[in-house]
């Protein structure tokens, strides 16, 4: 046998099938797993997605029963997230001047002056005009009850003093559950403030320490750290451009709203433009709201033709906010449909109530860029370069 025939290449033994194989299964060569030629090829896709979304599906439900467990802690590290990104800026301003502990303490206490300030303004107006706002509000529903006796309607109008009786008696028989609730009412009122201090207790740490916060979770992703450096930097940008985004929309219809009321001369112009603020950070349905709760107020101080008019301004207002700010604002930061809204702002309000209509938006938005940044970034990532990087947002850490 000559040297050439010696070097004619064998071909490689193949193992044996194994008798106890499904018939029809056949092992790839290659050390792949057995495929099952008896299924349809788009079935065992089908299949392999489905037990997939199973696994991401039930953790996902786990995650969501214990943050419903946690809801107090999830909440205020939400919130303390908010305070974080709206004072990051003044933060940064202060510590070029003083060091970063105290321009920490710094903004939170004048954060807290502020507030306290506007709602100790909103209940001296309140206190101050409640009992005239009464009589204007007694006195627009008679008018009410008057132009409704008359043509073209015919309605009987209604005894108030019967009413007031009525209520009277209810309020003697239902003492003992009504003195319930506001026990119920101050433990809410506990749970508020327990919550807001963690919060604050929060953005503390956040502020000062951020970065080595970050720095240690960072460590604990290991070889993927730059990608998920990446997108979380990517995803705080959208967190932070929409918190502070919400707030300029929410300060710019409480002006509208004041503005407009003072004109119209609406009591209470103050405090209701203060409730349309808080109440603009609910998407879509926040401003209404506040705006309907204006009308009510305008339809018992002013009259029908008055409320119509704050009715009106609902409109102008709701246009505004979707055709102007939104798009200003909104449009760098948060890249979502008009219809994924919606849909979102109504699963968060089925989840959580109006928790979940608040906080509902800004995850989605988060989850979306954190997603479509992983997506654009290849699996080698990690090997590029920091400088390739430099473009994104400052990590989530230097940002808080």
């Amino acid at each position: 046998m000559s040297s050439d025939s010696a070097r004619v290449p064998q071909p490689a033994a193949v193992a044996p099938e194994s008798p106890l194989a499904p018939r029809g299964a056949r092992t790839a060569r290659d050390g792949t797993a057995p495929r099952d030629e008896g299924v349809h090829h788009g079935l065992q896709i089908t299949a392999a997605y489905a037990w997939r979304l199973i696994v991401v599906a039930v953790a996902v439900y786990l995650v969501f029963a214990v943050l419903a467990k946690l809801t107090l802690v999830a909440v205020a590290v939400f919130v303390g997230l908010v305070i974080t990104a709206l004072l990051r800026p003044l933060v940064d301003l202060l510590s070029s001047r003083m060091p970063r502990g105290l321009g920490v303490a710094t903004a939170l206490l004048l954060m807290i002056l502020a507030l306290g300030g506007v709602f100790t303004f909103v209940a001296d107006s309140v206190a101050g005009q409640s009992g005239k706002l009464s009589t204007q509000f007694i006195s627009g529903l008679t008018e009410i009850e008057t132009d409704l006796a008359g043509a073209p309607f015919h309605i009987r109008a209604v005894d108030l003093t019967q009413v007031g009786q009525q209520i009277r008696d209810w309020v003697t028989q239902n003492g003992g559950s009504l003195a319930g609730r506001a026990l119920g009412g101050a433990g809410v009122a506990v749970e508020l403030l327990t919550g807001l201090a963690l919060a604050v207790f929060c953005s503390v740490f956040f502020l000062s320490s951020g970065s080595r916060i970050w720095t240690w979770l960072l460590g604990q992703a290991g070889g993927t750290g730059r990608r998920v450096d990446g997108a979380a930097r990517a995803g705080w940008a959208t967190f932070a451009g929409y918190t502070r985004g919400i707030v300029i929309i929410a300060a710019t219809n409480a002006v509208l709203v004041f503005v407009a009321l003072l004109i119209l001369r609406v009591p209470l112009a103050f405090p209701l433009a203060v409730l349309t603020f808080f109440a603009a950070f609910i998407p879509l349905i926040g401003s209404p709201i506040a705006l309907f709760v204006a009308t009510l107020v305008a339809l018992a101080a002013r009259g029908p033709l008055i409320s119509l008019l704050v009715l009106a301004l609902i409109v102008v207002i709701g246009q505004i906010e979707g055709h102007l700010l939104h798009p200003l604002v909104m449009s760098r930061a948060v890249n979502l449909h008009p219809l994924a809204v919606a849909l979102t702002v109504a699963s968060g309000t089925v989840i959580a109530g109006v928790i979940g209509a608040v906080v509902a938006v800004p995850l989605v938005a988060v989850a979306w860029t954190v997603w479509k940044t992983l997506r654009a970034q290849p699996s080698q990532s990690d090997a590029r370069p920091r400088a390739t990087m430099e473009g994104l947002e400052p990590d989530p850490t230097a940002a808080i």
